[in-house]
């Protein structure tokens, strides 16, 4: 039976902690998530050689055993494929505790392989207790918002796995946020939990304006008669219609920097960043007769 280096299928080093086990795996169940790969046999594949390899080094005793193991198959390997570089081939015997992965869970519950099988039993969440309860499996999914869904929150409902499940969006929430719904993952084994659903916002990029952190960013086009006279503008905001001075001669780009009319920030009720607004001087086309002789006559002027 080959040896499963379940390090190198999560792309970490052995000395990884558990957050670092935990986010490279998370990263590789978003991308070949059976949700995202429809009818991809290389990619469900993927999933769950990535769900097998965190089952296995996210439980500590799993791991200290199979950290034993890759010890003791690395000397047989050293030795040429001979232990003690006599005859005979790997002994697996002192790993195995009997049991056969099951199969069917589409999201790798127990759809591992026969190597985790002969090591830790059946349907792989019992490391070699029989019946201890465990968590069931976390699953993955992504949520796509508009910059104004994302200024805004509120209610929003999202199908997983069949399920409807209604989340509340909180204002201020950030492309790539991940949201935590307790218990909407795969079912406990053995009295144990449900996992979690971790959901990864996306927010789509808007036309109009340009998020830094907190802080909006929108170009504003001004006729060339207030630029250069000066007067009012009204500029629509996310948060609606707002009046801008703009005093004589201003030139092309200047920038406006209106407080509190930026994006909220997240979970602070009441706090807003800001909004710069970068003047666009509009010049006027299709002029009359009229209007060129004036502009003639203005720039006469200018030269004298």
């Amino acid at each position: 039976m080959d040896y499963k280096d379940y390090y190198k299928t999560l792309s970490v080093e052995k000395t990884a902690t558990q957050d670092q086990i935990k986010k490279a795996y998370r990263k590789l169940a978003r991308q070949y998530h059976p949700d995202l790969n429809p009818d991809n046999a290389a990619a469900e594949q993927k999933f769950k050689e990535a769900n097998e390899a965190h089952e296995v080094l996210s439980d500590p005793e799993k791991r200290r055993k199979y950290d034993q193991l890759g010890a003791d198959y690395q000397r047989y390997q050293q030795a040429g494929g001979r232990p003690g570089g006599s005859g005979g081939g790997f002994d697996w015997s002192q790993y195995q505790q009997g049991g056969a992965a099951g199969g069917g869970d589409p999201f790798g519950g127990a759809d591992f392989s026969d190597f985790f099988g002969s090591m830790f039993g059946g349907m792989g969440g019992n490391g070699g207790g029989g019946s201890r309860p465990r968590t069931g499996q976390d699953y993955q999914a992504e949520l796509e918002l508009t910059l104004e869904d994302a200024y805004t929150g509120g209610p929003r409902t999202l199908t997983v796995n069949g399920k409807n499940l209604r989340l509340t969006i909180q204002p201020g929430v950030e492309d790539g946020q991940v949201i935590r719904l307790r218990d909407q993952g795969g079912p406990g084994r053995n009295g144990g939990p449900a996992g979690s659903l971790y959901i990864t916002l996306r927010i789509r990029p808007d036309a109009r304006h340009a998020r830094t952190g907190n802080d909006l960013t929108m170009d504003v086009p001004v006729d060339l008669y207030t630029a250069l006279l000066g007067g009012e503008h009204t500029v629509e905001t996310l948060s609606g219609a707002v009046k801008i001075s703009i005093k004589p001669e201003t030139q092309n780009g200047t920038r406006l920097r209106l407080r509190g009319k930026g994006f909220p920030i997240y979970r602070q009720d009441g706090q807003f960043g800001d909004l710069y607004l970068r003047l666009s001087i509009s010049l006027p086309q299709h002029l009359t007769e009229q209007e060129k002789t004036l502009i003639r006559q203005l720039a006469e002027l200018r030269n004298q």
